[in-house]
């Protein structure tokens, strides 16, 4: 899950990290009142999930209180790559002397999470890379521990900052260090880092992105990531706790595994469009499959439904009960065809068959699906 900027910037303040001051306006007369609370001049951003916003105009600056308004009015209404501009961050505007670079983020090769630190802020930290590698340092960090106080100066000390600089800059890396660490972060980022004019340090930017697995463990987090899921149908399975994407056709799908529900969606395209897909993962219950199969049929017009799961991790028996409820009290019409295999399966199977699902014991896939589609024309 990614964080807007005014929402890092939140949490980063939290966490010990200076931030400008700011608040967030979701329309132009909202803008105008945080103007007043924070004074002139300041820089409006646009807040969406996309970068490259600074490029596409999305951040401006404001010298008074009509440019506040039109500037904010115009940036609220811009689509940038395709992404509808959420609300804009008035912010105070900085002056600026030096601006450097801090991030933590995953080392794919060493599957360690790594701080990485460069004197050119203010740009794409890939390209400085490409352009200046001596001017980025980083260092891998344990994951168990985190990182270090005197690991922080260490790579502060390479930006050729001295004296109180190198103390304030140090101490906002170690606490970025604990950020990440406390926030299950995948990234984590300040770019640029401003030195002020007058001497003072603030995060001018912030992203944060947090390990979606990890989001039981921040319920402030939680609650904005399921917000921001904008179908409803795949709102709701996430608060059902399954994975589901809708799609345009008429067979309803519910699958235990990714893979499975890929290879899945691929045969029944032979002959009929899936409607969605879905899959409940390995912790299958009668509630999680009773609720995946109402998320199923509450989109309009399915004609059949098609389960196929297997009972390795996964307690099938039970995931059967829960859709035998579904059928019962909801008084489901359309076909259930189920493949389901594993341990305690003829328990699965007859629980499936009393509730009416037409159970095939086949272990293809592909077998299931003939079956399906043969019931299905016979209803024609």
């Amino acid at each position: 899950m990614r964080l807007h900027e005014y929402e890092a910037k939140e949490v980063f303040k939290k966490c010990g990290i200076p931030v400008p001051e700011g608040k967030v306006a979701f329309s132009s007369e909202e803008a105008v009142r945080v103007a007043k609370e924070v004074g002139l001049p300041l820089v409006i951003k646009a807040q969406v999930f996309v970068g490259g916003r600074g490029k596409a105009g999305g951040v401006k600056f404001a010298k008074n209180l009509k440019e506040v308004e039109e500037i904010s009015d115009k940036i609220l209404k811009m689509d940038i790559k395709g992404y509808k501009v959420e609300g804009v961050l008035v912010e105070k505007r900085l002056n600026i002397e030096k601006e450097l670079y801090l991030g933590m983020t995953i080392e794919g090769s060493a599957g360690k999470p790594a701080v990485i630190v460069s004197s050119e802020g203010g740009v794409e930290i890939e390209e400085t890379a490409r352009n200046y590698p001596q001017r980025i340092s980083s260092i891998q960090v344990n994951v168990f521990k985190g990182l270090k106080s005197y690991e922080a100066r260490f790579l502060v000390k390479k930006l050729g900052l001295k004296g109180e600089r190198l103390f304030k800059v140090s101490n906002i890396l170690y606490n970025l260090g604990n950020l990440y660490r406390n926030y299950d972060a995948l990234i984590a980022e300040v770019n640029p880092l401003v030195i002020t004019t007058e001497g003072e340090i603030f995060a001018a930017d912030a992203v944060l992105q947090v390990d979606d697995s990890s989001l039981f463990r921040h319920p402030e987090l939680q609650a904005k990531a399921i917000e921001r899921i904008p179908d409803e149908l795949e709102r709701e399975a996430k608060n059902v706790g399954v994975t589901y994407v809708n799609l345009d056709g008429d067979i309803g799908l519910i699958c235990s595994g990714a893979g499975l529900g890929m290879a899945t969606m691929d045969m029944v395209r032979r002959k009929a469009k899936p409607a969605n897909f879905l899959e409940t993962g390995g912790g299958m219950t009668k509630e999680l499959m009773a609720g995946a199969l109402r998320v199923v049929m509450k989109k309009k017009n399915i004609r059949a439904v098609f389960i196929n799961v297997y009972g390795g991790i996964n307690p099938i028996h039970e995931g059967a009960k829960g859709v035998v409820e579904v059928i019962k009290e909801d008084k489901i019409k359309v076909p259930i065809v189920a493949k389901a295999l594993g341990n305690r399966q003829e328990e699965t199977w007859g629980i499936l068959e009393e509730g009416g699902v037409k159970v095939v014991k086949e272990s293809r896939t592909s077998k299931a699906i003939e079956e399906l589609f043969r019931i299905l024309k016979e209803r024609e």
